[in-house]
């Protein structure tokens, strides 16, 4: 294989994860590593259609002045995903300006930024957002092309093309083409010659290391979903008023109030819930809690209004664990970092499943028998049994 060959693989490889990880952004509401702008409010720093390094909240630290932030706006473009910059920074949280804007998004009616809010960071090296060129623009017309195609469909067929069911369909048709690009990538890695050599591999026989692998893929797949996806940032209206009523939310200027929150988990495994203050002038307490097997906590959110009369937003983050350390050692690794915890839970995780399945199958590889000669797992199972009795 020439150095060309490889080079273009590598290119069409690049290009395809870059379409995946932008569409799969686009599906679950925040960049995943890559973010595009649409629009030239970023200019010169971002041209319309650039895309970008999109580091997720998550893993970055305190946001500071400068930083190019990707937050989830209240009153721009409709309530969606805004790129802008922070310019500066009040109690009631960021101050955001594109900068080819001449005034601030909060001159515009947007409500300050939270913490809350904020979905990722734009990667800058010495002051300078890291971007990809046209990457954006390359996204937005695929779409444009599957929205055209999708509106047609819709009319043949006599259906409504709804805003959602366009992106749907914009969804589904870009996904198939970077999936397109992947299998010609895989069909050009595969054996598409003739082979000169006699091959060494036995027949219905996985190698015991990919087995494992296979099933800490998939173990440790499940757990991180069952810590992320039920998390997440709750969000509480706030209104400071000189006529308060009887409504919690609607307080005088100063007055705090507290709320009720119900911490459900549905899951069979206990969890640690964990609550941190996503803005400011709102606490929850008690700040952790274990929760049982499919069984509720409670948490009491105190809220306090600002001085001065207006309405607010206050975020409250919410992180999961499944609870196979020490409730005490998850809450301080969670201190040092919620990817440390999630680490720490995923190694546990790791080394009891290696544990049980060495004990359970050995180092052997594993034989896929024919399905005339299958062996029951129950069988099986008594076997080793017997080998150990």
């Amino acid at each position: 294989m020439t150095s060309a060959t490889l080079l273009k693989q590598g290119l069409g490889l690049a290009v395809a994860v870059c379409i995946v990880l932008l569409l799969v952004g686009q599906l679950l509401g925040q960049p995943i590593l890559l973010g595009y702008v649409a629009t030239g409010s970023m200019e010169p720093a971002m041209n319309a259609g650039d895309g970008f390094v999109a580091i997720p909240s998550v893993a970055t630290g305190d946001v500071e002045e400068g930083d190019i932030v990707v937050f989830e706006a209240r009153e721009l473009h409709d309530g969606e995903l805004t790129t802008h910059r922070v310019v500066g920074e009040t109690d009631e949280g960021y101050v955001t300006r594109g900068d080819a804007n001449p005034f601030t998004d909060q001159d515009g009616g947007e409500p300050h930024v939270t913490d809350g809010q904020i979905v990722a960071t734009a990667w800058q090296v010495n002051g300078e957002a890291v971007t990809l060129p046209y990457l954006g623009t390359a996204i937005m017309g695929v779409q444009g092309v599957a929205e055209s195609a999708y509106g047609t469909v819709a009319s043949v067929f006599g259906l409504t093309a709804t805003a959602d069911s366009e992106g749907l369909g914009a969804m589904l048709v870009a996904v198939g083409v970077a999936l397109l690009g992947f299998g010609t990538l895989l069909e050009r890695l595969g054996p598409g010659r003739r082979e000169t050599h006699r091959s060494r591999s036995r027949e219905n026989v996985i190698a015991f290391w990919t087995a494992l692998g296979l099933i800490l893929l998939v173990f440790v797949t499940f757990a991180t979903a069952a810590m992320v996806v039920p998390a997440g940032t709750a969000e509480y209206e706030l209104v400071s008023t000189e006529s308060p009523t009887d409504d919690p939310q609607v307080l005088a200027p100063g007055e705090t109030a507290e709320l009720t929150r119900t911490v459900d988990n549905a899951g069979y495994f206990p969890i640690v819930a964990v609550h941190d203050a996503a803005s400011r002038n709102i606490a929850a307490d008690p700040g952790s809690q274990t929760v049982g097997i499919r069984s509720s906590g409670e948490t009491t959110v105190s809220l306090t209004a600002p001085q001065e009369t207006g309405e607010y937003t206050r975020h409250l983050g919410e992180y999961r664990y499944l609870a196979v350390l020490p409730p005490s050692v998850i809450v301080w690794l969670h201190g040092l970092h919620p990817l440390v915890a999630i680490a720490a839970v995923n190694g546990v995780i790791v080394g009891g499943t290696v544990a049980i399945v060495l004990a359970i199958f050995g180092y052997n590889d594993l034989r896929v028998r024919a399905a005339g000669s299958h062996v029951s797992l129950s069988t099986r199972l008594q076997r080793k049994l017997r080998e150990w009795l």
